[in-house]
């Protein structure tokens, strides 16, 4: 027993400090746990999400399915990506506007019930980014349907669509209209 009490003595303490990557984690965490509060406050614990690709290169959605994987797995918050926008709280569009997807947009955000939210996600869905003023598309979302909110970026990492839903959530808190 002497033995084994004088071994932990002698052995020096090795403390491991955070990584980077640890550290972010619990940032995420952090926020996540804000985004949560708020979703049951305003949605009553499950904000419904149609993403719409608008004509997009990919590249917003791709941070948006990093979303669901199993770093952020915004899941546990109450985010919950849904196929059809009449279940959908929220629409995140994608992409410039392509003159093919105009109608498409419109029908998505008239089946949406009211109250909708519609979010621009990245530059191109913003003002057509590096896209503006071609002639195969209408620029951003705006020139379509009316946009709410926006997240920049090209693309936004997935920790800044995190942190601007964040604010979005936040800013829908402060309206009296929408507290239940």
């Amino acid at each position: 027993m002497f033995k084994l009490f004088f071994k932990i003595a002698k052995t020096p303490r090795n403390i491991i400090s955070l990584g980077a990557e640890d550290q972010e984690q619990i940032e995420i965490l952090a926020v996540g746990r804000k985004i949560e509060n708020k979703v049951k406050r305003l949605f009553q614990g499950s904000l419904a999400i149609r993403q719409i690709d608008a004509g997009s290169d990919n590249a917003c959605e791709q941070e948006l399915v990093a979303l669901s994987n199993s770093f952020y797995d915004v899941e546990r918050f109450g985010i919950h990506f849904v196929a059809s926008p009449k279940h959908a709280d929220m629409l995140m569009i994608t992409g410039p506007v392509t003159r093919n997807m105009a109608d498409a947009v419109k029908r998505a955000y008239d089946a949406t019930p009211d109250p909708r939210i519609v979010v621009a996600v990245g530059d191109d869905a913003i003002d057509g980014g590096i896209f503006k003023g071609s002639y195969a598309i209408l620029d951003g979302v705006d020139s379509v349907v009316p946009v709410h909110y926006h997240i920049p970026g090209d693309p936004p990492t997935p920790k800044a669509i995190l942190l601007h839903l964040l604010g979005i959530l936040e800013t829908l808190d402060s309206k009296p209209s929408m507290r239940k």
